[in-house]
């Protein structure tokens, strides 16, 4: 079954396809990308050891799920991470700058 795995650091950003067998589940998917990033560059290798890979939230599509639930053909899982700013804050903060 094909898969993609998404997910934005710093210091990588981007899509990773991967070929799972049927019944995989998120979590599987999530192991499957963590080892593809480890055996790319030292970048790569530096977010596969990011804390969010074990507390992260997990959704496929957008869509928050579980890590035991099983994927189906061509489904994306995405790894996010927690907002570093909250954006509100962050504008209101510009706004402020500005006057």
């Amino acid at each position: 079954m094909r898969c993609a795995f998404a997910a934005a650091w710093d210091a990588w950003q981007g899509v990773l396809g991967l070929e799972l067998p049927e019944g995989a589940t998120v979590a599987d998917a999530l192991e499957a990308a963590r080892s593809a990033l480890r055996a790319q560059s030292d970048t790569a290798r530096s977010v596969a050891e990011a804390a969010e890979w074990q507390t992260g939230l997990v959704g496929i599509f957008g869509e928050i799920c579980g890590r035991d639930r099983r994927l189906q053909d061509g489904d994306r899982v995405e790894l996010y991470r927690s907002l570093i700013v909250d954006p509100k804050a962050a504008r209101r903060a510009r706004a402020t700058a500005i006057r």
